[in-house]
């Protein structure tokens, strides 16, 4: 079971720093393997002991005239080679379209990055039925390559990111059955992923590990979650 702390727009730099640090202690004794956290921008660093650190986002690029945006040589000063391509809020926030987010993938794969490929659906079309719900998640890999051997899919139902309200597990293995018939990926979930919910979401079989959002923000928190999920 594998942990992935999204923090989005939260957190500093200094405040990230005394987190990681609060991680490892809380987890020193837990063989929980590699947890990995994604800090905003200006927060990233350089991880150590049992946390990886990822970038939220990047552009398909080494440098340039791209403002705002921030690509391989500044991810590479900080020893990343994990990242976050497509997620719910990259897509509807920030309209990045499919073709977009196929470019950064094939960029950061020709990369060797460890891809986390973002995937879901929104409640309009879940509402619609099993046909139209895979045929929308579906549409999502065009330009994607799902035999590359450093891909993750994180499975998130917009309408349960951020709501409080985490799909049911069968919803869940629903979803994660399917794409496992279709895909050989690791899956994980993510969609109000919460210390109620952990236990009975890690232990589906096809759930690979989970996709934490506001429930990691606190180090202490995070690592409950962490420790509950592994004794599920």
């Amino acid at each position: 079971m594998k942990f992935y702390a999204n923090f989005k727009m939260n957190h500093t730099r200094d405040s990230t720093s005394k987190y990681i640090e609060l991680l490892n202690k809380e987890l020193k004794d837990t063989n929980s393997g590699d947890i990995f956290v994604f800090p905003p921008a200006t927060a990233l660093q350089k991880g150590e002991d049992k946390v990886v650190i990822g970038a939220q986002n990047g552009y398909f690029g080494k440098n340039g005239a791209f403002t705002g945006e921030i690509g391989l040589e500044q991810l590479k000063e900080f020893n990343i080679d994990t990242i976050l391509i497509g997620h719910s809020e990259r897509r509807e926030i920030f309209g990045e379209s499919q073709e977009f987010v196929a470019k950064k993938f094939d960029y950061y794969k020709k990369e060797n990055f460890n891809i986390i490929y973002c995937i879901g659906e929104p409640l309009e079309v879940r509402e619609q039925g099993v046909e139209a719900l895979f045929e929308y998640l579906y549409s999502q890999f065009e330009g994607i390559d799902t035999t590359y051997k450093n891909l993750t899919v994180a499975y998130e139902p917009i309408w349960a990111i951020g709501t409080g309200v985490s799909a049911t597990t069968a919803d869940i293995e629903l979803v994660h059955n399917r794409l496992k018939e279709r895909f050989n990926v690791e899956l994980l979930y993510g969609g109000s992923v919460k210390i109620d919910t952990i236990e009975d979401i890690a232990k589906i079989d096809s759930v690979d590990g989970v996709l934490v959002g506001s429930a990691s923000l606190k180090a202490d928190e995070f690592a409950k979650l962490i420790k509950k999920g592994l004794g599920a």
